[in-house]
């Protein structure tokens, strides 16, 4: 007979909209042996294929199911830099739980995300993590950018030995870990102490330091760094182009997830201060920044938190799960509708936004049909506040002051897809800043490829 779906316990939604705690609890150590035994162990192993990083997990979760959690935990940790992360916040039903043979047969996939979080929780809290590394070889390379992509690629160089050296524009260390992801989706004790592994293995860390502003990367190169990688992300806003951004009362995501999500001394100056939303907050998109700032606003206290995008459910970007969790908090959509402009009080204070009607036309080069204006369809629609969460790409001041280092679209970084070198010699680069907004587990799995190739380079070149 087979072993019923534990479910993953997670916050009432009365309960957790008054806090910025993690939504999602852990199992406890039996409903997560429990969990694990319903893997099969199919000898394919979807699961593994599915997952950008391959990881082995039938073994893992063998394991677990045996009682081994560290030893689970290493096997995952294997492939992975970042499991206490990517267990929480990896799309896994598009991933390997999508591809769990469950699914097929119209049952709850194996909880591997959870079960991932659970042990790689249990080996940080009772065994702690391996920080052995190779004799140093004399090496020396930056790291440009303490995200996803620069964390891995930092590790596992210091690992092989070499001295490695992360400089970010932000005061702390995480990238979109802590400046991005909130609390409730993952506690940022764990982006703390992934920093602080990176710092056990011997990687210094030089912070708000933005390369392209002052210091480029010639100027790493020319002061005795043999290589140097570019995991500096998509942090810049898109520009939405619609009259009235400039109101106080609309914000842009990112600061808006900042001042909401990130410790007061961990904040930039400009954003030191919590933002006020009032009654009636509208955002603007549909992706996974979208709702993490819809489901942020409900718990800064917001009466009416709506969500506008101008194309049907069926059509958005962002992770069902979250979509699920922001209408159980009390996220309302507006679909087929599109922002024409915001206008003020008389006061320079957003107070409310022209809207437009749309109906969905023909297929656009995402696949995704057009959204087309109604005309005659205009309307008004009260606000305090509204945040923009339209896209982003990455700051095209680091192509601009390197010579020779080919980039496009708008400053997305061209890369060999083998190795992550860029078409300047000894400079790689990974994650989002190549293929604009992206997973975690993409960055991670782009840091893995690029620390090897960086590692070949350095001891092939002497």
């Amino acid at each position: 007979m087979a072993l019923p779906h534990q479910p993953v316990p997670k916050q009432p939604p009365e309960e957790r909209v008054r806090n910025f705690e993690e939504v999602y609890r852990h199992y406890d150590p039996e409903s997560a042996v429990t969990e694990a035994m319903r893997c099969i162990q199919c000898p394919a192993a979807p699961c593994s294929k599915a997952c950008p990083l391959h990881n082995d997990i039938p073994l893992a979760l063998w394991q677990l199911e045996h009682g081994e959690f560290v030893d689970a935990a290493t096997v995952f940790r294997r492939t992975s830099t970042m499991s206490q992360v990517c267990g929480r916040v990896c799309p896994q039903i598009i991933q390997c739980e999508g591809a769990c043979i469950y699914v097929k047969k119209g049952k709850p996939p194996v909880a591997i995300g959870r079960l991932e979080a659970f042990v790689a929780d249990y080996q940080t809290a009772h065994a702690g993590r391996d920080i052995a590394t190779a004799a140093p070889t004399g090496h020396q390379v930056a790291v440009v950018g303490a995200g996803p992509a620069g964390l891995t690629v930092a590790q596992i160089l210091a690992h092989f030995g070499h001295s490695v050296t992360v400089f970010d524009a932000w005061p702390s260390g995480g990238g979109i870990l802590r400046y991005g992801i909130p609390k409730f989706k993952m506690d940022h004790r764990i982006v703390d102490e992934l920093i602080a592994h990176t710092e056990r293995l011997g990687v210094e860390f030089v912070y708000s330091t933005r390369i392209g502003e002052g210091l480029t990367v010639d100027d790493l190169l020319e002061g005795g760094y043999e290589a140097v990688f570019l995991g500096v992300g998509a942090g810049v806003a898109a520009d939405p182009k619609i009259p009235g951004c400039d109101l106080e009362g609309v914000y842009s995501a990112t600061p808006f997830l900042i001042r909401a999500n990130v410790d007061g001394e961990l904040r930039p100056r400009e954003l030191a201060e919590p933002p006020e939303v009032g009654k009636r907050v509208v955002v603007i998109g549909g992706g996974d920044t979208a709702m993490d700032c819809l489901r942020t606003s409900v718990r800064l206290g917001a009466e009416s938190v709506s969500c506008v995008y101008r194309r049907t459910e069926a059509e958005m970007p962002g992770n069902e799960r979250d979509r699920a969790l922001a209408r159980e908090e009390g996220v309302g959509f507006e679909w087929l509708t599109q922002p024409v402009r915001f206008l003020d009080d008389g006061n320079g204070h957003v107070v409310s936004m022209e809207c437009q009607r749309m109906e969905l036309g023909e297929p656009d080069e995402s696949g995704r049909r057009r959204p087309i204006p109604i005309e005659g369809s205009e309307f008004l629609m009260a606000v305090d506040t509204v945040v923009l969460a339209l896209g982003y790409w990455p700051d095209s001041r680091i192509g601009e002051t390197t010579p020779d280092l080919e980039t496009r679209d708008w400053g997305l970084i061209e890369i060999d897809e083998e190795t992550g070198a860029t078409s300047r010699p000894g400079v790689f680069a990974g994650g989002d800043a190549v293929v604009g907004p992206d997973l975690v587990v993409t960055a991670v799995a782009h840091g893995r490829r690029a620390a090897k190739a960086i590692h070949r380079f350095l001891v092939g070149s002497h």
